[in-house]
């Protein structure tokens, strides 16, 4: 149950992620997703390494650190994926 638990915050965080950041990222629904979960698992190691990765009550800070790292994730992935997929902007003659 916790890899579905994953899909759906990986999934949240990468919208939220995509809705932050300004313009437009062309990719899809999946990779929004898959960049969601490693955000998050980014955010994890952070909290995890500067202590707060476990606290009293809601963890805010382990949560912002997860959106901070999703965004980061969509902010790379997106132009990466772009030029795998040939629309990186530059065009051939």
């Amino acid at each position: 149950m916790s890899w579905l638990w994953a899909i759906i915050v990986g999934l949240v965080l990468g919208v939220l992620a995509r809705a932050i950041l300004p313009g437009k990222q062309n990719i899809p629904l999946w990779l929004t997703a898959i960049f969601g979960i490693l955000g998050g698992l980014l955010g994890n190691a952070v909290a995890g390494g500067i202590g707060v990765d476990d606290t009293g009550g809601i963890d805010w800070i382990r949560h912002l650190l997860q959106l901070a790292g999703a965004v980061l994730i969509v902010a790379l992935g997106t132009p990466l994926y772009a030029a795998i997929r040939g629309r990186g902007g530059r065009r051939t003659a």
